[in-house]
C-alpha cells in the first residue's frame, strides 16, 4: 500500500500498488508534457537568442556557438527520449499489474465455476439415485398390487381401517362397537358397522362403512358412484344413521382427493373419504352426535312417559269393559227373571235360579269393584304410580 498526501488539503490517502502506478503514470505524463512544452519554449527562446547573437556576432565564434547550440539541442532531445522511455516503462508496468490482476480474477472465476459444476454434478447424481430408488419402490408396489386379487386388495384396505381403529379403541372409543357386518340375511351387507352409546346405554351414533379398492391392472374400472345405492340400502336395512364409503377408486379425481366429500345431495348422510380421513370422520360425527345426546335422552324419556300413560289408559279401559260386561250380563239375567215371574208363577224355580245366577254375577262385579285399587290400576305404569304417590304425600 502507498500513502499520498494532498498538497491542498493535507489529507493522506492509501492506494494499492496498481492505483499508485496509475496515478504516477498520469503525473509523469502531465509533468513530461509540461516539461517538454517548457523546454521547447526555452529552446525556442534560446534559439531565437542564439540566432540574434549569431547574426550580431556572425564573424566571431559563429561556428562554436552554433555547435554548442546543436549540442544543447541533442541533449534536450536525449532528455525527451529518456522521458518517453520512462513513461513507456511505467505504462508497461501498470499494464503488467493489470494483466496479473486479470489473470488472478480469471483463475478465481474458473475455480468457482469448477466448484459449481462439481456441486451440480453431485446434486444430479443424488437426484438420479433418489429417482431410481423411487422408481424401484413404485415398481415393487405395482408388482405387489398386480399379484393381489381384487378381494385381497379390498381386504387389505379393510384390515388397514381395522388396525387404525384398534390403535385408538381403548382411548378414544372405549365403549364403541366396531365389527364386520356378517349379517347377510337381507341379501347384502356392508363391510363394518360402528355404534357408540351414552352412559345410560342410549345409542347416539351409528355408521355403516364400505371399503373399496381396485388393482391398477383391473380391466373394468369402477367409479365411486357405482356403490352409493347399495351402501344406502345396507345402511337402511341395518338401521345405521350414517353411510361412509372408504375408497381408493378414481385415484386421480381431485373431487375425491380434496378431503371429506359430502354426497348427501344423492343419498342422505352419506360421505366419501380416502383412508387417511377414516379416523377423523368418525371423530367428527361422534362429537357432533354427543352434542345432541341429551336431546335424544329427553325424547326417549318423553316417549316412555307416553307409553306409561297409554298403559294406564289401557288398564282403565280393560276394567271398564269387564265391569260393563258383567253389569250387562247381570242386568240381562235380572230382567229375564222379572219377565219370567210376570209370565208365570210356575217358573218360580227357574226364576230363582236366574236370580241366584244374577246375584252371583253382581257379586263378582261388586267384588271386582271393591278389589279395585290404585296399586292395581298403576301396575306396569311407573309414571302414574309416581303421580298418585305424589298426590298421596300431599
Amino acid at each position: 500500500m502507498k500513502k499520498i498526501t494532498c498538497p491542498k488539503c493535507g489529507e493522506t490517502f492509501e492506494l494499492t500498488d496498481s492505483g499508485y502506478a496509475d496515478i504516477l503514470a498520469q503525473v509523469r505524463t502531465a509533468e513530461f508534457e509540461k516539461e517538454l512544452a517548457r523546454q521547447q519554449e526555452n529552446y525556442q527562446k534560446e534559439k531565437d537568442s542564439a540566432v540574434k547573437i549569431a547574426l550580431a556576432d556572425a564573424k566571431t565564434g559563429y561556428k562554436d556557438d552554433l555547435a554548442e547550440k546543436e549540442r544543447e539541442i541533442e541533449r534536450l532531445k536525449s532528455q525527451i527520449e529518456l522521458s518517453k522511455q520512462a513513461k513507456e516503462t511505467d505504462i508497461k508496468a501498470a499494464v503488467q499489474d493489470k494483466d496479473a490482476e486479470i489473470l488472478k480474477l480469471k483463475s478465481q472465476i474458473e475455480l468457482a465455476e469448477k466448484e459449481a459444476e462439481l456441486q451440480r454434478k453431485t446434486a444430479e447424481d443424488s437426484f438420479r439415485a433418489e429417482l431410481k430408488r423411487k422408481d424401484e419402490e413404485i415398481a415393487v408396489y405395482k408388482d405387489f398390487k398386480a399379484r393381489q386379487s381384487t378381494k385381497m386388495i379390498g381386504e387389505s384396505l379393510e384390515q388397514h381401517c381395522m388396525n387404525e381403529f384398534n390403535k385408538l379403541r381403548a382411548t378414544a372409543f372405549p365403549g364403541a362397537y366396531f365389527e364386520k357386518d356378517n349379517d347377510a340375511r337381507t341379501g347384502s351387507k356392508g363391510d363394518f358397522i360402528f355404534r357408540d352409546y351414552g352412559a345410560d346405554g342410549t345409542e347416539y351414533i351409528s355408521i355403516m362403512f364400505e371399503m373399496k379398492n381396485e388393482a391398477d391392472t383391473t380391466a373394468t374400472k369402477h367409479k365411486n358412484e357405482d356403490f352409493f345405492k347399495e351402501l344406502d340400502k345396507d345402511r337402511n336395512e341395518k338401521g345405521c344413521e350414517y353411510a361412509v364409503l372408504v375408497t381408493m377408486l378414481e385415484a386421480d379425481n381431485d373431487y375425491y382427493n380434496s378431503g371429506i366429500v359430502d354426497v348427501s345431495y344423492k343419498y342422505p348422510k352419506m360421505y366419501v373419504i380416502r383412508p387417511q380421513f377414516f379416523i377423523p370422520l368418525i371423530t367428527i360425527l361422534k362429537n357432533a352426535a354427543l352434542n345432541s345426546l341429551s336431546y335424544k335422552q329427553e325424547l326417549i324419556q318423553i316417549r316412555n312417559q307416553n307409553i306409561d300413560i297409554t298403559h294406564f289408559e289401557e288398564n282403565m279401559e280393560t276394567f271398564k269393559a269387564g265391569f260393563a260386561k258383567n253389569y250387562e250380563l247381570a242386568s240381562r239375567k235380572f230382567q229375564d227373571a222379572i219377565d219370567d215371574i210376570d209370565r208365570t208363577i210356575k217358573s218360580l224355580e227357574k226364576t230363582k235360579a236366574d236370580l241366584i245366577s244374577s246375584d252371583r254375577n253382581l257379586r263378582l262385579a261388586n267384588d271386582k269393584a271393591q278389589d279395585l285399587s290404585i296399586k292395581k290400576l298403576t301396575k306396569g305404569s311407573p309414571t302414574m304410580k309416581a303421580k298418585f304417590d305424589e298426590l298421596k304425600n300431599q
